[in-house]
């Protein structure tokens, strides 16, 4: 070999090495760059959390770019809504949407649907009116000159009404409960009262009197009306018990707050054998979703951190639990004897409810979602293009809000599964080339890892696409948490849990949900006469024919809410 070629063998070789440093130095300069992004954002964060500044929207709704929505509004009143639906990409997936849906629809029908899509929409004007529900007092105002003179030197020739509202202040009364004593007429009159007494026998009492009424507290103070109004204060307007006592005190009635829990933690044993019915109704129901919030447990040196759980069979109930810590433990209490479809987070507490198949996940898209919002801040492009994919999955769950199952499974299979399948590939995609520990390698990890129960809201039209109902119902506890702080002992997150979801099941029923105060007070009133607490109480654990057993002994104990409306 000549020297001629060895030097440019070796030419060659310095070149190759040349391009591969290149290619290193590129790559380092685009991790810098995201590091750098990292290091600045929380530089930022660290900097408002010293100030006191809520780092971060809480919205995590992707709206995409403001400006060119605002655009094909405008091109939509100039233009028209097909000129102006042409030029947007998602209307190709509302044009879709509005093909599925309405494609067995008669002409009739779709003749009465406003045709404008970009039409925006009209705000009300004007006073809501007063519901016709309230009770109206009617104040007659004569003018000066009537009063003065007299009404029979007037003629009336019309009037001028309006409404106001007024509040009537409550007021506490003491109930006399007289039950009179008798006796009867027709005994000799040589008898005394002493004689008929010595001859008293069971089937003929000499004194006729009438048992005492049934209170929800053996030999208690509170009648039902207070204990329910002393409930809905605490659990439902998140009212500590020692406000209800500063309350009450300015009412009149020296009420502590002592006596307030101890009420309490005896209704709780009453009401627990309904709301364990309600749990085993709910564990018929296809799905459920679950979630948990912590919160802090009153001990001697220091709190200790506990958590709530809710567990929520949509449109039947809303239940809650406690449990001292977040593990298995808990999850297997909670749902113990439940067999179905499991809409949940990837906490791995749930883990080994799965793999025997009787408990099948669901996951969450939100939580999905959550995972791209927070990469907005260090790679927005990319963040973006995922959170795009999602919003539409969004936008047709909300088109089937009210579609039947077989309707929804119709559509996600034409519409929303190639978006799921967009979403993957592009993950696998970016997965490749994402920065080890970066914001967005988290949510492509979080998204590759919960693939398949990711997907699985497309097999059953019955799956939600995401777990927020569960999160919406554990707001109660969170708002709660912040008037009380924290609960004084185990038993006292009991009876929290048992009343909480006693107030939340009804609010999927806005008949019902009106009138919680008095379906509570019917309870305490009530409730023995109605149910039968030792088969409720047999409920907890259904066995073969539970459905039908479980709904007759559950519509005897539950249709106090539903007469009270």
């Amino acid at each position: 070999m000549s020297e001629i070629e060895l030097l440019r063998s070796e030419l060659e070789s310095k070149e190759g090495e040349l391009l591969a440093l290149r290619e290193a130095l590129s790559k380092a300069s685009s991790d810098r760059e995201q590091y750098r992004a990292l290091y600045m954002q929380l530089l930022e964060r660290c900097r408002l959390l010293e100030k006191g500044i809520v780092v971060g929207k809480k919205a995590e709704r992707f709206q995409g770019d403001e400006e060119a929505q605002l655009s094909m509004r405008l091109l939509g009143m100039l233009l028209g809504p097909d000129e102006a639906e042409a030029s947007a990409d998602e209307d190709n997936l509302d044009d879709a949407l509005a093909e599925e849906l309405d494609g067995d629809e008669d002409d009739e029908a779709s003749t009465t649907r406003p045709t404008d899509a970009c039409e925006p929409r009209r705000r009300r004007r004007g006073r809501r009116k007063l519901p016709e529900a309230l009770p109206r007092v009617e104040v007659e105002v004569l003018p000066p000159e009537v009063l003065l003179e007299g009404l029979e030197n007037f003629e009336r020739i019309g009037e001028v009404v309006s409404e106001t509202v007024e509040r009537r202040p409550g007021a506490m009364v003491v109930a006399r409960i007289v039950r009179p004593k008798f006796v009867r007429k027709n005994a000799p009159a040589s008898e005394s009262i002493e004689t008929q007494l010595a001859d008293e026998t069971p089937e003929t009492p000499p004194v006729v009197i009438a048992p005492p009424p049934d209170k929800p507290i053996e030999r208690g103070l509170a009648g039902p009306g207070l204990l329910a109004h002393t409930i809905v204060l605490r659990w439902g307007d998140h009212m500590p018990a020692h406000r209800q006592e500063a309350i009450h005190a300015r009412e009149g009635l020296p009420l502590s707050r002592q006596t307030i829990c101890s009420w309490h933690q005896q209704l709780a044993d009453l009401v627990e054998p309904l709301v364990d019915a309600m749990m085993a109704d709910a564990f018929l129901s296809p799905y459920v979703c679950v979630d948990a919030t912590g919160v802090l447990v009153q001990a001697p040196e220091q709190c200790q951190r506990a958590h709530f759980w809710v567990l929520v069979a949509p449109g039947r109930h809303v239940l809650y639990r406690f449990s001292p810590r977040h593990d298995s433990e808990a999850v297997d209490r909670l749902l113990a004897g439940y067999k179905g479809y499991l809409v949940s987070d990837a906490a791995t507490v749930y883990d080994h409810l799965f793999r025997d198949g009787a408990v099948v996940e669901v996951a969450c898209w939100a939580h999905c979602r959550r995972y791209f919002f927070k990469a907005l801040g260090t790679e927005p492009e990319l963040a973006r293009h995922a959170l795009g994919l999602i919003r539409k999955l969004f936008k047709v769950e909300e088109k089937l809000a009210d579609e039947s199952r077989k309707r929804r499974e119709s559509v996600r299979r034409k519409l929303s599964a190639p978006i799921v399948d967009e979403f993957f590939a592009w993950c696998a995609q970016q997965a490749e080339v994402a920065l080890d520990g970066s914001p967005l390698a988290a949510a492509l990890t979080y998204a590759t890892n919960q693939k398949a129960a990711l997907r699985r809201f497309l097999d059953d039209g019955r799956l939600p696409l995401h777990n927020n109902i569960s999160e919406r119902a554990l707001r109660r506890e969170a708002v709660g948490r912040k008037n009380w702080l924290f609960v004084g002992s185990d038993d006292g997150a009991r009876a929290n849990t048992l009343f909480v979801s006693l107030l939340a099941s009804p609010d999927f029923s806005p008949r019902i949900g009106g009138a919680r105060q008095a379906a509570v007070k019917r309870l305490g009133g009530r409730l023995l006469d109605a149910v039968d607490v030792s088969r409720e109480a047999a409920l907890v654990t259904p066995g073969a024919g539970a459905r039908s057993s479980c709904k007759r002994d559950y519509k005897a104990g539950y249709a106090f809410w539903v007469t009270c409306a």
